[in-house]
């Protein structure tokens, strides 16, 4: 069973609010589950919008369990369900995805069926990234505008739904977490604020990351003016992809941090 069929299986078993917000370029659907309250402050939580971290999808399972004790959450966990079954050998490639990966072995694939890298396909300074790429590749490549992809318009479309006070994107590999993006002053310190709770909860670093644009955490924090974080979660020391046997620690690690987010805002 593919990750994508353990998501799937776990949304028709699931008895809280849940729906399906969009489809993705190949037509799987784009679960959320809803957890916690619905009054109060709600988070936005979204995992796997990258391939091969499709290890994050499972975490999601543990942050749902886990539940909210105060406010809500919306809880997307695959973001990138194509890529994600490529990625875990789960189909017959398309010839033209074969030969941009430059092989059959699309473990290290980050991208959508259409070799877009949906975490720069946002418009947030698109295309200004130092790694960025304006052709079809395994990752970093923009697309043919922003929102080109549909996974990124039902995301956007989405967040603008139901109006997050703040959001997350669990992404591997590193421990370590981003949370700026060209805030004014006065977000800066309620970002950073915000973003300790996470270090605090996880034990992760904040870190500065520069010459990147265009991902989900980028827009919220520009286009919608809330909190946004990146958190990346496994060690450096392990290599892409991480398995699920790197799950535990990850687990161990932020079980608790959208409980704890949930609470400070």
């Amino acid at each position: 069973m593919n990750v994508y069929e353990q998501i799937s299986a776990f949304y028709g078993n699931y008895r809280g609010e849940k729906t399906v917000f969009g489809k993705s370029v190949e037509g799987r659907d784009l679960y959320a589950f809803h957890i916690g309250s619905s009054s109060g402050a709600q988070i936005l939580s979204q995992y796997a919008i990258h391939a091969r971290e499709w290890v994050t999808a499972l975490l999601s399972l543990y942050h749902i369990r886990r539940g909210l004790p105060k406010g809500g959450a919306w809880v997307i966990p695959l973001m990138n369900p194509d890529g994600a079954v490529l990625c875990q050998a789960g189909e017959k490639p398309q010839e033209r995805l074969v030969s941009l990966n430059g092989g059959e072995d699309f473990s290290l694939w980050k991208a959508n069926a259409r070799a877009v890298d949906l975490n720069v396909n946002f418009d947030a300074r698109w295309g200004t990234g130092a790694s960025n790429l304006k052709r079809p590749a395994p990752a970093n490549y923009i697309g043919v505008c922003p929102h080109s992809e549909p996974e990124v318009r039902a995301l956007v479309s989405f967040t603008l739904q139901i109006r997050p006070a703040a959001t997350v994107s669990w992404h591997t590999k590193g421990e370590e977490i981003y949370w700026e993006f060209h805030q004014s002053r006065k977000q800066r310190r309620r970002d950073r604020a915000l973003a300790a709770v996470l270090a605090e909860s996880t034990g992760y670093p904040l870190v500065t990351v520069k010459n990147s644009a265009g991902g989900y955490k980028d827009w919220c924090i520009e286009k919608l003016k809330i909190p946004a974080f990146t958190v990346e979660v496994g060690s450096d020391a392990l290599s892409h992809p991480l398995g699920k046997t790197a799950l535990p620690e990850i687990v161990g690690r932020t079980l608790d941090a959208l409980v704890d987010l949930g609470g400070a805002l």
